[in-house]
């Protein structure tokens, strides 16, 4: 059985600010024409990336317009990795690696050095990830000495789809995205493991010499997100994204996102895994966050897209917490049925026409919320409550502030009884949310961060609460 590589995600030491968030169904990616190389033979790629979608093909990096005479680096629909040239139909090299890729919950590092002038075949690619060279494939055929790059070459080169079909767009956010023309470095480079964890983290690549069709882009300019930062001025062209696509969530610091290892088949997530869509009117659509926390004050802001086309009771979306001690929640990730009475006990959600819904009981709490209404959730660990805002107004009287009082919170628990917990929502018949663990899928007219500055939240964050992310959790959960 091939290899499932997790992630790493680490704080301390170098930062990185911003990543870029691509979403494969708004058909996003960047574009330029490459110059005359300083070498045709001899390339590095490197990126950091975060990925939201398995089970389809993502490109990284793409050359090429035609199908004859192409070049990909890019995810196969298996989850494994796979670097390709094509010339006049025929593959001329092709590395698909063994293990797979299937962690959406944390960054992963990506390096392809390229040197076809060297003697032994086995050193004309390497693949790296995470500071760790590949060394078992599937399909393991490396160049012939000196063979020309269509990498690196004078011609059309993207980040994120494939050109010649206009397809296999990535899906996901991609950070510190390097290339260096006439080199083929090893990880070093660009990152080193943590003396502490042993965990591999970025280093600062700004010193590099990138060589004429080299770049680096940092993603740190919302207004110019193809902006080269090298010296170089190779800037790529944007297409589709938008200065919201730009986000903080990056390998130095990951914040949370939905999950879809976790989700129910009734349920799609888009823009990074923070848009859930309850995608039929047969059953509801159950999604979960990434990150839990045991420990600790968290807020969160989910915005109402769409809400359930049919009306009726129980009223959609329904946004909440859910107990990771809840055992009977698996029965229905791993494919059963049923209403939420049946499986989903150990809750607090608050539905769309402001009933709460705990244990499989609904009873009055707060007022009803619809199309554009944002409500705010702020899960207190430490006394084991957890309150909802509607458009920055805390309902039932609520005051996540209160402590051990707890007043107004929809749900309260004994913090010993709990193992954690994580958000959730429950869409079904089309009702549709985009949730804000800090880098909002859609426009913030405000402007909030926590007490730490992290996180673009729309309403203030309530005082000793915080953002979900790796920082935050290294000094509260």
């Amino acid at each position: 059985m091939p290899l499932i590589i997790p992630a790493n995600s680490i704080t301390g030491g170098y930062e990185v600010d911003n990543s870029l968030r691509f979403n494969d169904d708004s058909s996003d990616y960047l574009n330029r024409t490459f110059t005359t190389p300083t070498n045709n033979k001899i390339w590095t790629f490197s990126t950091w990336f975060k990925k939201s979608s398995n089970s389809i093909y993502q490109v990284f990096l793409n050359q090429g317009t035609t199908s004859n005479d192409k070049a990909h680096i890019y995810f196969h629909n298996g989850d494994y990795f796979r670097v390709i040239q094509t010339d006049s139909n025929v593959d001329t090299f092709k590395l698909d690696t063994s293990a797979l890729f299937r962690d959406n919950s944390a960054w992963y590092h990506i390096v392809v050095g390229f040197d076809s002038t060297q003697a032994t075949a086995s050193n004309r690619v390497k693949i790296y990830v995470n500071g760790e060279q590949a060394t078992s494939f599937i399909t393991e055929n490396y160049p012939a000495q000196n063979l020309t790059s269509l990498i690196n070459s004078s011609s059309s080169h993207s980040i994120g789809r494939r050109d010649f079909t206009s397809n296999l767009y990535y899906d996901g956010y991609m950070a510190e995205v390097c290339f260096i023309d006439g080199q083929a470095l090893d990880p070093t480079s660009f990152g080193e493991f943590d003396e502490d964890s042993g965990i591999w983290k970025p280093i600062d690549v700004s010193g590099l010499t990138f060589g004429t069709n080299g770049f680096y882009l940092d993603f740190e300019n919302s207004g110019s997100l193809g902006a080269d930062v090298s010296g170089n001025g190779n800037n790529f062209t944007v297409n589709n994204l938008t200065s919201i696509d730009q986000t903080t969530d990056t390998p130095t610091n990951n914040f949370c996102t939905l999950n879809p290892l976790t989700k129910t088949s009734y349920n799609t997530q888009a823009e990074g895994n923070l848009e859930s869509l309850g995608n039929t009117s047969s059953d509801q659509g159950h999604s979960d966050s990434t990150i839990s926390a045991s420990s600790g004050k968290w807020y969160a802001e989910v915005k109402v897209i769409a809400t359930n086309t049919t009306g009726g009771t129980p009223s959609y979306p329904r946004y909440g917490i859910r107990h990771i001690n809840n055992k009977e929640y698996g029965r229905l990730l791993n494919g059963g049925s049923g209403s939420p009475g049946r499986y989903f006990s150990n809750e607090g959600l608050y539905q769309s026409d402001g009933q709460k819904y705990i244990n499989a009981t609904l009873s009055a709490f707060g007022n009803t919320f619809t199309v554009n209404d944002i409500i705010g959730i702020a899960v207190d660990c430490d006394n084991g409550a957890v309150y909802f805002s509607k458009n920055g107004t805390w309902q039932n009287s609520g005051d996540p502030t209160s402590g051990a009082s707890k007043t107004g919170a929809l749900t309260t628990w004994t913090p010993s009884d709990s193992d954690g917990f994580v958000f959730c929502s429950t869409e079904y018949n089309n009702s549709k949310s985009h949730w804000n663990f800090g880098n909002p899928p859609f426009t913030i007219s405000s402007g909030n961060s926590d007490a730490n500055g992290y996180g673009n939240f729309e309403y203030s964050v309530p005082s000793g609460y915080y953002a979900l992310n790796t920082k935050n959790l290294s000094e509260f959960g």
